[in-house]
């Protein structure tokens, strides 16, 4: 893993690409893209930040959490997109996954686009209690923050979006205490 990205997996950087390139396709339409390039992407199981914690360059988190301030601005859908796993291909990591997730805003055209990766064996208590709970959330913010510094976070309602069935047939699910 590199100092900048949260795994040196070559699907991370196919990922960015997809990120960059739906984005454009948004752009044209006439929308406000926000592409994060997280340096970091782990599940937090701490109380006041459960689910997906995005770190992400302080210029860019700026950006974000202006758009999240103004009122006016209302991150109401989502599209997630799920990069399957090739279980053919034996040389890579088979436990590591990658999502895309667009946040959108369609009243007034602004979408923040947000890639995430995590494996399945640290993720699993995120995404245990996420299913059962049907909420997903995603924290960003600035990777350099501390604690009590600020962070936006956006809520997924349908947390299966970000994994697939074969991943969650063996788990047992058990409410968070």
């Amino acid at each position: 893993m590199s100092d900048d990205a949260p795994t040196a997996d070559d699907r991370w950087a196919e990922l960015l690409a997809d990120a960059n390139a739906i984005a454009a396709e948004y752009d044209e339409d006439g929308w406000e893209p926000i592409v994060l390039e997280p340096a970091s992407v782990s599940p937090s199981e701490a109380e006041e930040r459960f689910g997906l914690d995005v770190g992400i360059d302080q210029e860019t988190f700026e950006r974000v959490e202006d758009r999240v301030a103004d009122s006016a601005t209302t991150f109401g859908d989502a599209e997630v997109y799920y990069l399957p796993v090739d279980e053919d291909d034996t040389t890579r990591d088979d436990s590591r996954r990658f999502a895309l997730a667009v946040e959108r805003d369609a009243d007034n055209s602004v979408a923040v686009f947000v890639p995430v990766t995590y494996t399945l064996p640290e993720a699993k208590p995120v995404f245990e209690t996420a299913l059962l709970e049907e909420e997903l959330l995603i924290h960003v913010r600035a990777i350099d923050a501390d604690e009590t510094d600020p962070w936006v976070t956006f809520s997924h309602d349908d947390p299966s979006l970000f994994l697939s069935e074969s991943d969650v047939q063996s788990w047992e699910f058990s409410p968070r205490e």
